[in-house]
């Protein structure tokens, strides 16, 4: 160590060293920037710019290799041989490539530092391929020991280098690497000029042909620096040429995602566009290309005016709406976000052009649905009433008088159900059409809800308005739909001032008549009296009462008994609600049950009688069943098998024991409904049961359509079936009926024992009738529910 110590402290230049120490940083440098570049280069161009590297990086480290030798001194004459020389240089390009090339290969294990092995044994090579050149006047002696140091150091440290160059991206791995490489060239080459020892020999002479130092040095030196600076300018051209190519990749990347936007977008750099979608393009029917270079007031003279209105640039959204001019004239209703981007390290401005007329189509479209009808068309309820108000508070509202008429088609509820909603729509729609071709610029239409219309118009006297409501009648029986039954009409007519002078309180006196008149038969008008007030209280104070009887306790349930007519057994029990009311005392189901339905309560009511019925009968001992009528609204409710489910895990009720009753009326309003419900039914395992089997449509296909275990044959049809031969013959088929399709009957109001013998003759399996009990509370019953414990009672009082 001391050896080598002394030979670069002693035997060279300083100045020289310096100069190939320089050299040789630049050369280690620019190879490991270009064997970079031959990285990320396409297979085509990395074997040429791998050649870049071997050259310069070779014929660097063999100017620096010369310049350090020109740098030492042995104090005698010294030349260089030619030919060695020569070869000291191709050996140092040849190895260099392979080593270079290896490193890069992804075919090799280990490929860095097998290349790195490869550059330093080219570096090793040049090295004491140079020093055969070297010519003096004596002999040269090796020490062997530090030539092999020499040559394991330059190895170690290269393959180190190259290793840490390629194993990352990062600037300060290819610095490292850059350094590993110079530190092995430096340290092969002093060491190895530590080993070497001269002994002069004045007998020696250097040959004429040997290239002098001086000459040396300037070709090395210029040699070495011209490539040097050619493969520098080759890499700084290239990756100026990769950073455009970068830049045009994200522009093209940019244009894509701009023409993938359904937004219209500009890119301007200051005021000129340099970019605009096909979205744009579309908008403004203009090829986009073509758009480059204009200044942004050409195209949207309000974006540019407001951005010199702002001045300074902001990083805020610039929003607003403005119009957009076309080739052909006509505008376009736009809203423009301005916003800053950051692009090809210039600061440019995005412009999203977003076309609103889609929108404002949608908000004209809402504006009308907000003030009328989306089916009919007409004026929906809030515009009546604004109507109305506007006319009732006229300043000549005062001397002119105006009538309001309410319409409701009859039987409506009943097309819905029998022929489905599309037919319903197309009876409103016509309807709307044939009277609103009636009415003139002075009277105003408009449908308030389902087939309820209301009319307003100008009155001179009663006559007037009645005429036109006849009008009205005899258009709509006219207007005949394919199928369907004539169409006819109910009004209820109510006069201003006459009336009343509010405007809601005119269009209920309106509603008011109208009740009237569907009260009394239908299918004509009445005009308000005042008299009708109290009627239609009545019902509203009922409906009322009817949402609150079950949470103030006013419902109650009695139990009817039901007998097999073979054995007079006991099998079940009817369920049947009873109102107790505070004021009006009891009311009949046959009055209120149909409000219920009407006004929603039954929903209520219905789920209430359910649960206390089933509740009732999981505490018997004897496993009677409960039949439970059950009404159309709850049968077409959407949570309704979700309801009767959680009853029965509540209460504890064997599915089998429970008993649905239901009329052929919740069939017909909805059968598709109707009937996934009764298959859910059944699937819990409940027993399903037609009621009022006679009176509605009767329609055999029910029977085969839907999965009833029972019929039970209505009331009419029983009394005096003993004597009545029509009824027995009903009776008798309905029977036949039954057994044919394995379903069991039950008669309804047996009185007398004549009808009784008669059902029990003709092999009826069930009846129930104030002759076998009457409804009573549960507890009359008590009894046969718990029978074990009757007959203990029993025995003990005997005892």
């Amino acid at each position: 160590m001391l050896r080598v110590i002394s030979c670069l402290r002693e035997s060279h230049d300083p100045w020289l060293v310096a100069v190939a120490a320089g050299l040789c940083i630049l050369a280690t440098v620019t190879t490991i920037e270009l064997l970079h570049n031959a990285r990320k280069a396409t297979r085509g161009k990395r074997a040429f710019w791998l050649a870049v590297a071997a050259f310069g990086g070779g014929s660097g480290v063999w100017a620096t290799h010369f310049l350090a030798m020109l740098a030492f001194e042995p104090h005698l004459p010294v030349g260089y041989d030619v030919i060695f020389t020569a070869l000291s240089l191709v050996s140092a390009i040849a190895l260099m490539g392979l080593g270079l090339t290896t490193a890069l290969s992804r075919a090799i294990p280990l490929a860095p530092l097998v290349g790195g092995t490869i550059l330093g044994v080219g570096i090793a090579a040049m090295h004491f391929t140079g020093m055969a050149a070297y010519e003096v006047p004596g002999h040269v002696s090796w020490n062997p020991l530090l030539v092999m140091a020499s040559v394991l150091t330059g190895i170690v440290l290269s393959a180190a280098g190259v290793h840490c160059a390629l194993s990352g991206p990062g600037f300060d791995r290819r610095l490292g690497g850059a350094l590993a490489i110079l530190l092995g060239i430096c340290a092969l080459h002093f060491i190895a000029m530590g080993a070497v020892t001269l002994i002069a020999d004045p007998r020696i002479v250097v040959p004429e042909n040997a290239l002098p130092a001086g000459r040396l040095a300037e070709s090395v030196t210029l040699a070495g620096s011209s490539i040097l600076l050619l493969a520098g300018a080759a890499l700084v051209l290239d990756i100026r040429a990769r950073r455009a190519a970068e830049l045009e990749r994200e522009r093209i990347a940019l244009q894509s995602f701009a023409d993938a936007a359904v937004e219209g977008l500009l890119i301007c750099r200051g005021e000129r566009i340099v970019g605009a979608n096909d979205s744009f393009g579309a908008l403004i029917d203009r090829d986009p290309s073509g758009l480059f270079g204009l200044s942004l007031v050409e195209v949207l003279p309000d974006a540019a005016r407001r951005l010199a209105e702002r001045g300074e640039p902001t990083v805020e959204a610039i929003v607003f709406e403005t119009e957009l001019s076309l080739a052909t004239g006509a505008t376009v209703p736009v809203e423009v976000v301005m916003r800053p981007l950051a692009y090809g390290r210039q600061p440019h401005r995005a412009v999203a052009v977003r076309d609103l007329r889609a929108r404002r189509m949608a908000e004209n479209e809402i504006r009308f649905l907000a003030h009328h009808d989306a089916l009919t068309g007409l004026a929906n309820r809030a515009s009546f009433a604004r109507r109305l108000e506007q006319d009732l508070r006229h300043p000549e509202a005062a001397r002119r008088a105006f009538a309001v008429l309410s319409l409701d088609l009859d039987g409506f509820k009943q097309i819905n159900d029998l022929f489905g909603h599309a037919a319903g729509d197309m009876l409103l729609r016509t309807v709307a059409r044939r009277v609103s071709g009636l009415l003139d610029e002075t009277q105003f239409m408009a449908r308030l809800s389902g087939d309820e219309f209301a009319i307003l118009t100008p009155c001179d006297h009663q006559g007037a308005v009645g005429e036109l409501a006849k009008r009205i009648q005899e258009a709509l029986m006219q207007a005949r739909i394919e199928s369907l039954p004539a169409i006819t009409a109910s009004f209820g007519i109510a006069l201003y001032p006459d009336d009343a002078t509010d405007p809601m309180q005119l269009l209920n006196c309106a509603d008011t008549a109208l009740y009237r008149v569907k009260a009394e038969g239908r299918g004509t008008h009445r005009f308000f009296e005042a008299s009708m007030n109290a009627l239609v209280r009545e019902r509203r104070l009922m409906e009322h009462d009817l949402h609150q009887a079950v949470a103030h306790g006013e419902m109650r349930l009695v139990y009817q008994p039901q007998h097999q007519l073979a054995t007079r057994a006991l099998i079940g029990f009817e369920v049947l609600l009873r109102w107790q009311h505070p004021v009006r005392g009891a009311v009949s189901p046959a009055d209120f049950i149909p409000i219920a339905e009407e006004c929603g309560a039954i929903l209520t009511i219905g789920a209430w009688v359910l649960s206390q019925a089933c509740r009732e009968a999981a505490g018997w001992t004897n496993p009677l069943s409960i039949a439970v009528n059950v009404s159309a609204v709850q049968i077409l409710a959407p949570h309704f098998i979700q309801s009767v489910d959680d009853i029965l895990r509540e209460t504890g009720l064997a599915p089998e024991r429970l008993e649905i009753e239901i009329t052929e009326t919740a069939l017909i309003r909805d059968p598709e409904r109707a009937a996934s419900t009764l298959r859910d039914l059944k699937a819990l395992g409940i027993r399903l049961a037609m009621d009022d089997f006679g009176t509605g449509y009767s329609s055999l296909s029910n029977l085969r359509s839907y999965p009833f275990d029972k019929i039970k044959i209505d009331r009419s049809f029983i009394q005096a079936v003993d004597s009545n031969s029509q009824a027995a013959a009903i009776v008798r088929s309905v029977l036949g009926l039954g057994r044919g399709l394995g379903l069991q009957v039950l008669a309804e109001g047996v009185e007398t024992e004549g009808e009784l013998r008669f059902l029990h003759g003709e092999r009826c399996h069930a009846a129930q009738g104030f002759l076998m009990g009457r409804p009573a509370p549960i507890e009359t019953f008590a009894a046969h529910l718990h029978p074990s414990e009757a007959q203990t009672a029993v025995s003990s009082k005997a005892a």
